[in-house]
């Protein structure tokens, strides 16, 4: 099975001086997710977790909500030509009574943000599908303090990245800050997979009273997931796309933004930070 890190050789420039090292990298290969034996879609990932991420994928997509939902995930043997198994296609099979909605169409319309599609077209599938609304979840009161101190938190605990420098993270903490879960992955929507994967492998959906975190930006696709998953919070240490803004100003989720030091921008959803001071205007 691939590994999280491979080495290869580089060479090294520092001041004038070159020197041959090896140099540890992150994996990247491609995951094959099939559904009730169908392929459905194609990621390039970091190895590990693959069965928490295709759970995860498939709450996205609006197919799982409860743990019962998910009959097995397993490896598909013979995924080559020569009938080796690359531990790249992985087939989730569903219960009996779930029922598979048309994905093949809903993620050309809001899954890909690169789509072209029309924005309201994106936000009213995400609205309409999504098995908990966030408007109607108990109110999450939360300090800025607390939120201040999440990507400290993030960052310490990310093993591979300390390695490579080139992985993703995303985390998920209580309301209260305590750290719940973290994955890595070389794209952060796939880290996020992961987290909502293992929570529904779990039994933890809805996410209610959480909080994710996710290094880089807030994409329209990292708020989707989390409104499918029913978080409340996104915050992201850099700053939101306009689609993303829009579709948690649409499902009540709160967004944060360039979340780094003491400082932050909320985007929307501010009813669950308890601010001090008044606003200004700028």
């Amino acid at each position: 099975m691939g590994r999280v890190t491979e080495r290869r050789k580089v060479i090294r420039i520092r001041d004038g001086a070159v020197s041959t090292r090896p140099d540890t990298l992150v994996a990247e290969e491609p995951l094959e997710i099939r559904l009730n034996g169908k392929p459905l879609a194609i990621t390039m990932r970091t190895p590990g977790d693959d069965f928490a991420l295709a759970a995860g994928f498939l709450v996205s997509e609006g197919v799982l909500a409860k743990q019962n939902d998910l009959q097995n995930i397993v490896y598909c043997a013979g995924a080559t030509t020569d009938g080796s198994n690359t531990y790249n296609v992985v087939d989730v099979r569903t219960a009996p009574e779930v029922v598979i909605p048309d994905i093949t169409l809903e993620r050309n319309v809001y899954t890909t943000s690169s789509c072209g599609l029309c924005g309201k077209a994106s936000l009213d599938a995400v609205r309409t599908t999504t098995r908990w609304p966030i408007n109607d979840t108990p109110p999450v009161r939360l300090d800025p303090e607390l939120l201040a101190r999440l990507p400290d938190r993030l960052r310490a605990a990310q093993q591979v990245f300390d390695r490579t420098g080139g992985l993703h993270a995303a985390a998920l903490f209580t309301e209260d800050g305590e750290l719940l879960d973290i994955r890595e992955d070389v794209g952060r929507h796939n880290a996020v997979d992961k987290l909502i994967g293992r929570a529904l492998q779990h039994g933890n959906l809805p996410l209610s009273r959480t909080i994710l975190l996710v290094s880089g930006r807030a994409s329209f696709e990292l708020a989707q997931k989390a409104v499918m998953a029913g978080i409340p919070v996104l915050a992201a240490v850099s700053a939101p796309s306009s689609l993303a803004v829009d579709l948690a100003t649409e499902t009540g989720l709160t967004l944060i933004g360039f979340l780094r030091g003491t400082s932050m921008n909320v985007y929307a959803g501010q009813d669950r930070i308890a601010l001090r001071a008044a606003a200004t205007q700028g």
